[in-house]
């Protein structure tokens, strides 16, 4: 099986379409197709199959992907193994970051990277977790974050490290009744009207958490993913809401730790498999290590 076959295999894994895959690889969907069709003639099985007016892969494609990753990762591990030949770690490392998390880590990873040879390229994702499968398609590196009781996004095909917990607190106006205050519980904010993000997003998934703990749907005013924004309109008084520690910018709001509740989004750095082999890689995630630990020794 050719390993160029075998890489637009993983691409139809990772984007889920002839067209996503001709994009991304400069073919044409004629040519990705004609591979495809090569590379289940060198299995001898069946690779596609239909779904509806489109494709997807068979348990067998399922298999043969997994192996592709195997096999394409040795290669990396190869060119890696040479690279040390040659001084590295050196060379370019694609990393997409949530935009808060890249607030408040490349300050510190660009610096620490600045003269080691690898040229870190970083992109802001406003994502759920739950796309960095997709995004490991365009990105070496993907710096995700989840619910601290969400399962971690790790499999076959994916490798994570945890990086940093940071703990999500209430997010009050200061002449909010309970801005004097150190902490609240749940049980406090049942007729409190809520600026929240969109679903699937770590901070969500607490608001939830505290609606089973008291019984009573939050009543969500305005859904934004912008905290800036957010930060505005609890200052404006429009409501409370929920907010990562470390991502508070505005100097007037108060923060409320939440009683009874674990509430705390866990920062997690997501590879293919192995990927950390290569030594430029390697240090990229030696530097987001080194930056996290300073954070929350702070």
């Amino acid at each position: 099986m050719a390993v160029d076959r075998l890489r637009v295999l993983r691409e139809f894994a990772d984007r889920g379409t002839i067209g996503a895959v001709a994009e991304a690889l400069s073919m044409t969907p004629s040519a990705v197709s004609q591979q495809l069709k090569v590379l289940a003639r060198e299995a001898g099985v069946q690779l596609l199959e239909p779904d509806g007016r489109r494709i997807r892969l068979t348990d067998a494609g399922h298999a043969l992907v997994v192996r592709a990753d195997e096999v394409l990762a040795a290669l990396d591990r190869a060119v890696a193994e040479m690279a040390h030949y040659r001084a590295s770690p050196r060379g370019r490392v694609r990393v997409a970051l949530f935009p808060s998390g890249a607030a408040l880590l490349l300050p510190h990873v660009l610096p620490a990277l600045a003269d080691s040879g690898v040229d870190m390229v970083a992109s802001d994702e406003d994502l759920p977790p739950s796309e960095a499968s997709r995004l490991l398609a365009d990105y070496d590196v993907v710096l995700t974050h989840r619910d601290e009781r969400a399962p971690s996004l790790a499999g076959p095909r994916i490798a994570t490290r945890v990086l940093m917990r940071e703990p999500t607190d209430v997010l009050v106006a200061p002449d909010h009744p309970l801005a004097g205050r150190t902490e609240v519980s749940p049980a406090e904010l049942a007729d409190e009207t809520w600026i929240s993000v969109r679903g699937g997003f770590p901070v969500d998934d607490v608001l939830r958490s505290i609606a089973n703990l008291t019984g009573v749907r939050p009543r969500i005013a305005q859904r934004l993913n912008d905290f800036r924004v957010i930060e505005t309109l609890v200052h404006s008084g429009y409501g409370i809401a929920l907010m990562p520690r470390f991502a508070v910018a505005h100097p007037d709001l108060v923060l409320l730790r939440l009683s009874g509740v674990r509430a705390a989004r866990l920062y997690e750095l997501a590879t293919r498999p192995h990927a950390e082999k290569r030594p430029a890689i390697a240090a990229v995630l030696a530097a987001f290590e080194t930056a996290a630990r300073r954070i929350t020794a702070d």
